[in-house]
C-alpha cells in the first residue's frame, strides 16, 4: 500500500484533485467526510458532543448544527479543545478503519485540509500540496461560495501559509490556472512519481528515496 497526504488552503482546488486521483484509481479517505460521519444522528460522537454543549447544538431534525457548535467553541479555547477531545479519537479510528479496509496494494490518498496545521506529514509516503495565489482563492472563495472578501481573506489567513505547505510538500500543484491545467498535472503527477512509487513498493522496494522537504516539484 502506498499513502498519500492531500493537502491545500481553502479555495486551492484540493477537490477537484482529490476527485481526479479518486478517477485515476485511488482509495480516497476524506478526513472532512469523516468528521461529519463520526458525529452523525444516532453515532456517540454527536451523544458525547450533546453532553459536553448542551441539546442547543442540535438541529430541528436531530442532527448537529455545525454553525450553533461552532459559534460555542471557536471563540472559547477550552470548548475547542474539549470538542477535540471527543472527536479525534473518533476520527482516527475510522480513518485508520477505511485504510485497513482498502486492498493491500491500493493508492491510499488521505484528503486531509490540516495535514501542516497537526504536523501529519510524516504519517504518508508522500505529500501533494494544492497551491493558488492568494488572489484567485479570494476570487473562487467569494464568486463560488458566496463569502465576503473579508470572511475569505480571514479564512485563508487563518490555515498555514504557503511557505509552511512548500516545507512538508514532495509534490507542490500550482492550481492559478484553469481546472483543465490542473487535471493535466494531476495526470502526470500519477504517471511519473504515484504509479512509479506504487510500482517499487509493490515489488518490494520502498516508496523511492524523498526528496528534501521543501524541495517538491510541480
Amino acid at each position: 500500500m502506498l499513502t498519500i497526504g492531500l493537502t491545500g488552503g481553502i479555495g486551492s482546488g484540493k477537490s477537484t484533485v482529490s476527485a481526479e486521483l479518486a478517477r485515476l484509481g485511488a482509495v480516497v479517505i476524506d478526513a472532512d467526510r469523516i468528521a461529519r460521519d463520526v458525529v452523525a444522528p444516532g453515532t456517540p460522537g454527536l451523544a458525547a458532543v450533546v453532553d459536553a454543549f448542551g441539546a442547543d447544538v442540535l438541529a430541528a431534525d436531530g442532527s448537529l448544527d455545525r454553525p450553533a457548535l461552532g459559534r460555542r467553541v471557536f471563540a472559547d479555547p477550552e470548548a475547542l479543545r474539549r470538542l477535540g477531545e471527543i472527536t479525534h479519537p473518533l476520527i482516527k479510528a475510522e480513518t485508520a478503519r477505511r485504510e485497513a479496509a482498502a486492498p493491500p496494494d491500493a493508492i491510499v490518498v488521505h484528503d486531509v485540509p490540516l495535514i501542516v496545521e497537526n504536523r501529519l506529514a510524516d504519517a504518508y509516503d508522500l505529500v501533494v500540496v494544492v497551491g493558488a495565489r492568494e488572489e484567485v482563492r479570494l476570487e473562487r472563495l467569494v464568486r463560488d461560495r458566496g463569502m465576503t472578501p473579508e470572511d475569505a481573506r480571514a479564512r485563508i489567513r487563518a490555515q498555514a501559509t504557503d511557505a509552511e505547505r512548500r516545507a512538508v510538500a514532495d509534490v507542490w500543484l500550482d492550481n492559478s490556472g484553469t481546472v483543465e491545467d490542473l487535471l493535466a498535472a494531476v495526470d502526470a503527477v500519477w504517471r511519473e512519481r504515484i504509479v512509479p512509487a506504487h510500482d517499487r513498493r509493490r515489488t518490494g522496494g520502498s516508496s523511492g528515496p524523498r526528496a528534501p522537504r521543501g524541495a517538491a516539484r510541480s
